[in-house]
């Protein structure tokens, strides 16, 4: 019985509490072996410190915020249910798609302590490591030579081209897990079927020996003294390998809708949440990991920026550089272009139509996707409004019979072209009753509104939106004063093109004139 106690005594818990993404996680560690401890004042948590009453609970002891260097406590901590929720709300701001696809993450997590016996201190082993850290190790070049003869300048291009190696070397790190601890066991289990992970992962793979060529690359620059002399051919050559990412960036907009379709099911939450909660993850979750080609593609040419910038006068690299940046800069351009084009025919597909008529042409003929996003009509009610290239739609979120997500149009989708803009100032009164107590605010203030309206076909369609608030409706109204420019020069420059060539100003008028006008028509001809 005694040596039960002892080993219920001894119990260790980890506590980690939920965070945003690229924070290092927390851990505590708790030993009770029956002597005091103090509690540290940690602000991550508020702890209720009670005594032991009861044998019957022993080892249900719980977590305690303390230092390892401090004395052990007798004393049972409870800790406050405490949970974090992180909700990425779509920013209606006319940003690269590349850039949106990232921005549309939403993550609620929270964590359970659990304590778990000890072996006695005699019996006790070191645990072994995770093949994959907690955490990255931020070293900097300089931490990696014992000495140099380098100016300040020429110090601040190795560490930039230093990042620029170790950046490939994380990639591949972080690419070789998902497939070894997402891919390969969600297969194994049938968590998901080929298929879908296949939609879901998409060229993925093909990615890893892509970056571990430039690795190899840049680690063959480094001379006896861990410097680097060109870099800028190197990259020039290799740049060209990253048009892979069109494929694979234009696949992520569907990858990311089916992710979160199967994230309901039972089996693929539970997985994708203990390989979160696992220290391997470092608190990201899978999205997370399979967007990190995508956010690494775009800081390529903020690097070759950097290097540019330290790069001496007379240097090798000063003549190479520009060029590089260009061709980087081509290529993000050229993947920007077509990942926008297969977002907006994804989003395309997704609507669904309650009549004829709100089938625009103008909605199938749209490239691209200007910005979409929540926001609230004169009802108060939430709706999903679309600013796709040369129309604004209007819709209601739901689901399709395989629980796939869809757009259900709401009201007359209105062509850009005749779109007309009211900025409806904060602390005006809803005129008109087109304002529901200021969306239903409990007063008729209004707040972060807007209205938009157009003459269509057969008559006029008016719209009144709010906002979440004052930054989401300045970029609202922004990217619909660009589009409704850019709509009605192109409707100008199709009329142009479709014009007849110039003629004789003479036939113009005999054109213009009747058949019973012959003192016209001889006046006309008499010029």
């Amino acid at each position: 019985m005694m040596k039960k106690m002892e080993v219920e005594d001894l119990c260790e818990t980890r506590t980690f509490w939920s965070q945003r993404v690229g924070e290092t996680p927390s851990t505590t560690i708790c030993d009770h072996a029956g002597k005091k401890r103090k509690q540290d004042s940690t602000p991550e948590s508020v702890l209720i410190v009670t005594e032991d009453e009861e044998e019957e609970e022993e080892g249900e002891m719980l977590p305690e915020h303390m230092n390892d260097s401090e004395e052990p406590c007798n004393k049972r901590v409870k800790p406050v249910v405490k949970s974090n929720s992180l909700t990425g709300v779509i920013t209606p701001v006319k940003t690269p798609a590349l850039k949106r696809i990232g921005q549309s993450i939403s993550r609620s997590i929270s964590f359970r302590t659990e304590a778990r016996p000890l072996p006695t201190p005699s019996l006790r082993s070191r645990t072994k490591g995770s093949s994959f850290p907690r955490r990255r190790n931020s070293q900097c070049w300089s931490d990696t030579v014992e000495s140099h003869h380098l100016t300040a300048k020429e110090i601040k291009r190795q560490e930039v081209i230093y990042e620029l190696t170790e950046g490939e070397r994380q990639l591949i790190e972080d690419l070789s897990l998902v497939k070894k601890v997402y891919y390969e066991p969600m297969l194994k289990l049938d968590i998901m079927t080929e298929s879908e992970l296949m939609q879901i992962f998409g060229t993925l793979d093909s990615l890893i020996p892509l970056h571990e060529d430039l690795l190899s690359r840049l680690e063959r620059l480094r001379g006896s003294e861990k410097t680097v002399g060109e870099v800028a051919p190197t990259l020039m050559n290799w740049f060209p390998c990253l048009e892979a990412y069109v494929t694979y960036c234009c696949n992520q907009v569907g990858a990311k809708a089916l992710l979160d379709q199967k994230k309901h099911e039972k089996r693929v939450e539970q997985f994708l949440r203990l390989c979160q909660e696992s220290s391997f993850s470092r608190k990201l979750d899978l999205w997370n990991f399979l967007d990190l080609p995508r956010s690494r593609l775009v800081k390529y040419p903020l690097l070759l920026k950097e290097i540019q910038k330290c790069t001496p006068a007379e240097h090798p690299d000063e003549f190479t550089l520009p060029d590089a940046l260009e061709l980087i800069q081509s290529i993000v351009a050229e993947v920007n272009k077509k990942t926008g084009e297969a977002e907006c025919q994804f989003y395309r597909r997704g609507l669904t139509y309650l009549e004829d008529c709100q089938r625009l042409p103008e909605i199938q003929q749209s490239r691209f996707l200007y910005c979409h996003g929540e926001l609230k009509n004169n009802k108060g009610q939430r709706v999903h409004v679309f600013l796709f290239e040369l129309a604004l739609v209007l819709s209601r979120p739901g689901e399709d019979r395989d629980g796939g997500h869809v757009f259900h149009v709401y009201r007359q989708p209105l062509p850009n072209a005749s779109l007309n803009l009211e900025v409806i100032p904060d602390g005006d009164a809803g005129g008109g009753g087109s304002f529901r107590g200021a969306f239903t605010g409990g007063n008729d203030k209004v707040k972060n509104c807007f209205r938009v309206s157009s003459r269509g076909r057969s008559k006029a369609h008016s719209y009144s939106l709010q906002a979440n608030d004052s930054f989401s409706k300045q970029q609202w109204v922004t990217c619909l004063r660009q589009a409704m420019v850019q709509s009605r020069d192109r409707k100008a420059q199709s009329r142009q093109l479709l014009a007849p060539p110039h003629s004789d100003p003479a036939l113009c008028h005999i054109a213009g004139l009747s058949l019973s006008s012959d003192a016209e028509m001889a006046d006309v001809t008499s010029r």
